[in-house]
């Protein structure tokens, strides 16, 4: 096995029962391999390939400590172990001079993150497995949600963890994307980090997803499940300022409300007041389609120095967190299915 990821097959004993010193004992990211009732199969969950995201980690830490057997080989995978680990422990998204390693698995895989995602790859996919699952945290206010790419099996994979499926055909290099074409795949977003709830939805939606025999429609109810399609990702356009407050920051290009994050998963209505955009600033937002458009004047618009929604839309994955904002994006938009 390449140096760019460990191996290991679990022994409960010498899994500690700190989940901090149990990331202590990882040299490097990590797979974990537990042998199930049926060798003959397998299922994938990931956490933490963003280092302040730890509910994954937590989640695979304490199936891994309760030496319980899962239905079918169980493949673990840990991802941010040095961001996770850089102190203050958990606030890291990934290391400075480093790329987001949840954008890195697919071509080319030529540097140290590249590498990472291609021999996990290698490693995972050519175990077959028959489930794929993500497990991640936000950094704003939001209920946990699916991300996945249709409306079929992956539906009944998600509702195992939540209640809130957004469908999309955005692709931007993720773990689960690197799998559509083998098993049911999706992203969980378990709810905001070191939220105690967010770190029960992992563990018990990973447990359940670890027990099951199979993956079948009756065991899911689909009328539960909020459903958001078609999302764009708005981004800000690089060296735009960007400050959060109750007013106008005369120091930023664009300010969003302090509390913007209260709208995650909320209709909005055309007109809605997101925050400000100071005078003579260019437009200051991208936001491209699955075929390659900016649609952000579709979406958003400015009207007497207020920013504002031209359509209404449900918006997810806004935050008050400007690091998070400006490395990643502003928030995602969508329309919810009825």
């Amino acid at each position: 096995m390449s140096p760019a990821i460990d191996v290991r097959t679990v022994d409960r004993r010498d899994v500690p029962e700190d989940p901090d010193a149990f990331l202590d004992q990882l040299d490097r990211p990590t797979v974990f391999r537990v042998p199930g009732h049926d060798r003959s199969r397998c299922r994938v969950a990931a956490g933490s390939l963003h280092g302040n995201e730890p509910s994954g980690l937590r989640a695979i830490h304490r199936f891994l400590a309760s030496g319980e057997t899962p239905a079918v080989d169980a493949w673990l995978f840990i991802g941010g172990v040095e961001s996770a680990r850089a102190e203050p422990r958990y606030t890291h998204r990934m290391l400075p001079g480093r790329r987001d390693l949840n954008r890195c698995f697919r071509p080319p895989f030529g540097d140290r993150d590249g590498q990472i995602a291609g021999c996990v790859l290698d490693l995972l996919r050519g175990a077959r497995p028959e489930l794929v699952v993500d497990l991640h945290n936000n950094t704003g206010r939001n209920p946990a949600y699916a991300v996945a790419g249709g409306l079929d099996a992956r539906l009944d994979l998600a509702a195992l963890f939540c209640d809130r499926f957004v469908c999309s055909a955005l692709t931007l290099g993720t773990f689960t994307e690197a799998f559509a074409d083998l098993a049911p795949s999706a992203t969980i977003e378990c709810g905001r980090a070191g939220d105690p709830h967010a770190d029960a939805t992992a563990y018990a939606g990973l447990v359940r997803m670890m027990r099951l025999r199979e993956l079948v429609r009756a065991e899911v109810r689909h009328d539960r499940m909020i459903i958001l399609e078609h999302p764009v990702r708005v981004c800000l356009r690089p060296a735009c300022t960007l400050a959060f407050g109750e007013q106008a920051d005369a120091a930023a290009a664009v300010t969003l409300d302090l509390e913007i994050d209260r709208h995650n998963f909320e209709t909005l209505a055309a007109g809605t007041r997101l925050g400000w955009v100071a005078p003579a600033t260019p437009w200051p937002f991208e936001a491209i389609d699955p075929g390659g458009a900016d649609v952000s004047h579709a979406w958003l618009e400015i009207a007497g120095g207020e920013l504002r929604s031209r359509r209404a839309f449900v918006p997810f994955m806004m935050t008050t967190d400007a690091e998070a904002a400006r490395g990643d994006c502003l928030f995602y938009a969508a329309t919810r299915r009825t």
